[in-house]
């Protein structure tokens, strides 16, 4: 696409926008950055653009006449596609674009992708390394923290990207076409956003909207949505299941304490489980979607195994932080929905005091607080929604005169620290976004690891 001379709209001037709007002031468009937000000040958001004096900022209400002369606007990720202004220029048939797209649309080489509620992060950042092995120009991209739009502009031909994808980027694309995607599971999360499970569903399928037969998409074969969906997506691409229940007779599945991959034919053992250092059945889930992807990338499967067994995991992701008087610390801060958090307390060896609350995204903690199976010692709850998960882990028999409340996480880990005895765990494993109390996951788990720390 020709951006020269192009007039853009850039909605949202965070990480994502000023990502955005540099990439096409480097394409030699003129972007105008908009953000609602009337706390913002234009001069601060200026200064964090490279080129920034060559772009308008607009801070508050947008004229009618900025819609006149505009021809794409790019959206960022936290910004819902119903709000009164996407809906005029969803009317106005002005192009919408995620901040993927306008990357995409960028960007050269070959894209691997991975969405799901969970395990994008751990994925993503394996499937990185396992790339970076074989291919000398590999970009690690997305939600887990590095924008593609940063990376867009440098690519060449032989580029390879790896792409962490939320459903809030998906929501807006276009053109955008990966040669491997994978959904690693669809669980109830971000309804607040989508309104309806099925939305969700439909949002997070689009990662296969521009795939054919030349491309593959991983599934999650104990995933009932995503098996059902990839029944009907073999009439358009090549759909690669795998298994941490059952042998496939094609796919990549756990048999026993092994990880093996069947064409149909043949069977190629990968990696045995106590090879490895990531630890719990989620995470053999994310081995197999990494290396399924890996191998149709054309990376050999030696490479793969050695990756895989040198890969320790992701930041805020069930991450041992310290021990103290006995008392061992872990951050799943990235547990920001009640099925990961799940995964954190069933990762727990030990009696656990757990951490939890913030945002309200409209979950239910039902499954959660019944996935505590005795380990829970303690639930100490901050946030938003520290009542309603209260209110939830009594109806479902949690002792109510072990649950304490907290008016922040600095308190909570001073409590936690108090109660808990030599062989037991902390856990924050919130089963909540952050938002409110924090920025992001990353900010709420590093205040942790600090808390923790200076005990």
């Amino acid at each position: 696409m020709q951006f020269e001379g192009k007039k853009f709209l850039v909605f949202g001037a965070g990480k994502s926008g000023i990502g955005a709007t540099e990439l096409l002031l480097k394409k030699g468009a003129r972007p105008i950055l908009f953000d609602q937000n009337t706390e913002r000040d234009a001069e601060e958001i200026r200064s964090r653009i490279s080129g920034g004096q060559n772009v308008e900022i607009i801070i508050g209400e947008l004229p009618e006449s900025v819609l006149d002369e505009i021809e794409i606007m790019v959206i960022s990720p936290g910004v819902p596609c119903d709000l009164p202004l996407v809906l005029r220029i969803k009317e106005k048939n002005i192009a919408l674009w995620s901040e993927i797209e306008l990357a995409y649309q960028v960007g050269k080489g070959k894209v691997l992708a991975i969405t799901g509620t969970n395990g994008k992060t751990t994925t993503t950042a394996l499937l990185g390394e396992i790339m970076k092995s074989h291919f000398p120009e590999v970009y690690v991209v997305g939600n887990i923290g590095f924008p593609y739009t940063d990376a867009a502009a440098e690519q060449t031909d032989e580029a390879v990207t790896v792409a962490e994808i939320s459903s809030f980027q998906l929501e807006t694309i276009e053109s955008f076409h990966p040669a491997a995607s994978a959904i690693t599971n669809i669980t109830p999360d971000h309804l607040n956003r989508h309104h309806t499970m099925e939305e969700y569903i439909r949002v997070k399928e689009l990662i296969t909207e521009n795939q054919d037969m030349d491309d593959l998409c991983v599934l999650n074969y104990e995933d009932e949505v995503l098996r059902e969906f990839g029944v009907s997506l073999e009439q358009k691409t090549n759909v690669l299941f795998f298994s941490s229940r059952r042998v496939l007779d094609k796919g990549i599945y756990l048999d026993g304490d092994r990880i093996c991959m069947s064409d149909g034919q043949n069977i190629r053992p990968l990696i045995k489980t106590g090879e490895m250092k990531l630890l719990g059945l989620h995470n053999y889930e994310n081995v197999m979607t990494a290396a399924a992807m890996a191998d149709f990338a054309g990376v050999p499967i030696e490479k793969i195994r050695d990756t895989i067994k040198n890969f320790s995991g992701v930041e805020h992701r069930i991450e041992y932080v310290t021990e103290k008087n006995g008392v061992q610390y872990y951050n799943d801060s990235k547990g920001t929905n009640p099925d990961a958090a799940i995964k954190g307390i069933q990762a727990m060896n030990r009696p656990t005091l757990l951490i939890g609350g913030g945002y309200d995204k409209q979950s239910t903690y039902d499954e959660w607080i019944n996935s505590f199976d005795g380990k829970v010692k303690y639930l100490v709850l901050i946030g938003q929604t520290k009542q309603k998960i209260a209110d939830c882990a009594v109806s479902c028999g949690f002792p109510e005169e072990r649950i304490i409340f907290c008016e922040d996480l600095k308190e909570a880990v001073g409590v936690c620290a108090g109660k808990a005895v030599p062989g037991d765990a902390v856990l924050l494993s919130p089963a909540c976004a952050s938002w409110g109390q924090f920025d992001n996951y990353e900010q709420r788990g590093d205040m942790f690891k600090a808390f923790a720390n200076e005990l």
